[in-house]
């Protein structure tokens, strides 16, 4: 932890100056410390630092706050990393909205060699989910860092195939690293932090208010090298992503759907305006990247041969013939919802069961 992280943490607490300003005072200044050792005066000298800001800089509860703050992030075991700081992702530094702090759980490392966000619509297809898990076994190989934003649908999905193929993944949040919204992905999330980690440039205690999210998504845009977009209706946080990618100067690719979809309209729109390059082969998509596979490299092929135990048998046997929902597959096996979800979600991650839209399961 630097030793001037407590002043980096009372500026970010200083509500309305926003890292933009934030950085410009630390730039003039000389360094964070030396922002709250400057007199009003050098203060007011700086350009877009008025009077209401200086009496908040000049203010002894931030520094209140910031002791408590970093307190609670330290006993939950987070890290907070500043914007100078070599851990913190170099791409979202070039971004010049890029958060002060961010706030992390997990060991990733967030600046690997490929990085790569993948979004869509939280009303994912059976197409959507498969064409996800497709591309990301495809590209698995390089071990790209793969990012999103734990929600429903594409999201998850990415989150979920990254793991099982092998590849590390994040998961940026909009809201403090004491929660995870929505809640069902608390299982997730917790392997994601054996295989990744989780972002958020919010603190413990703040909550997933609309307002959040798009913050959220500038994030995914700026820390990574492209976005993919799998499904999206005409309006969305995924485009949204998107348009931001596109203002940082990241590439972005949109997968094709089926005109008669409704979640294909904002991907095939992407394509028509030139927003979005047409991603429907993984190979020209590293190629279009300049990621090369090393092909001394081996691929990792998961087992064919999986041990299974009896209640995971008995899961496998309810999903031989036809997709089923939870709740059926509870009433077929006799077992209680809350295991049968926990087990089909261990299922996943060793490639036996794939999850469908709806609640559903399949053999994969």
């Amino acid at each position: 932890m630097r030793p001037d992280l407590i002043h980096f943490i009372r500026l970010s607490l200083i509500e309305g100056i926003g890292p933009v300003n934030a950085k410009k005072l630390i730039a003039h200044r000389g360094g964070a410390e030396e922002v709250f050792k400057s007199s009003r005066k050098q203060l007011l000298s700086i350009d877009g630092i008025g009077p209401s800001y200086v009496d908040k800089i000049l203010s002894a509860d931030t520094a209140r706050a910031a002791d408590a703050l970093l307190e609670t992030e330290s006993k939950a075991g987070n890290n907070i990393f500043c914007y100078l700081d070599k851990a913190y992702p170099r791409r979202l530094n070039n971004c010049e909205d890029a958060p002060l702090l961010i706030f992390t759980q997990g060991e990733v490392d967030l600046n690997q060699a490929y990085v790569l966000s993948i979004v869509g619509t939280r009303h994912a297809t059976e197409y959507g989910t498969r064409a996800t898990e497709d591309f990301i076994k495809a590209i698995s190989p390089l071990r790209p860092l793969i990012v999103s934003g734990l929600a429903h649908g594409i999201d998850v999905a990415a989150h979920k195939a990254a793991m099982r193929f092998d590849c590390p993944t994040v998961g940026v949040l909009a809201h403090g690293l004491d929660m995870v919204y929505p809640a069902i992905h608390r299982k997730v999330a917790d392997r994601m932090c054996e295989q990744g980690g989780l972002i958020s440039e919010f603190p413990i205690g703040i909550k997933p208010d609309k307002e959040r999210f798009p913050m959220r998504n500038r994030i995914v845009a700026g820390m990574s090298d492209a976005t993919v977009v799998v499904e999206s209706d005409v309006s969305g946080g995924s485009l949204i992503t998107a348009r931001m990618a596109n203002d940082y100067a990241r590439d972005v690719f949109a997968i094709p759907g089926r005109v008669t979809d409704r979640f294909s309209r904002g991907t095939n729109d992407l394509i028509r305006r030139d927003a979005a390059h047409l991603l429907d082969d993984p190979d020209e998509f590293m190629k279009m990247m300049g990621w090369e596979l090393n092909k001394k490299e081996e691929v990792v092929q998961t087992s064919m041969f999986i041990e299974l135990g009896p209640k995971e048998k008995s899961l496998v046997a309810a999903l031989s013939k036809d997709p089923r929902s939870v709740d059926v597959i509870a009433v077929e096996t006799a077992m209680p919802m809350s295991e049968v979800n926990a087990m089909l979600l261990g299922l996943e991650f060793k490639g036996m069961v794939r999850a469908l839209p709806g609640k559903r399961y399949a053999l994969a």
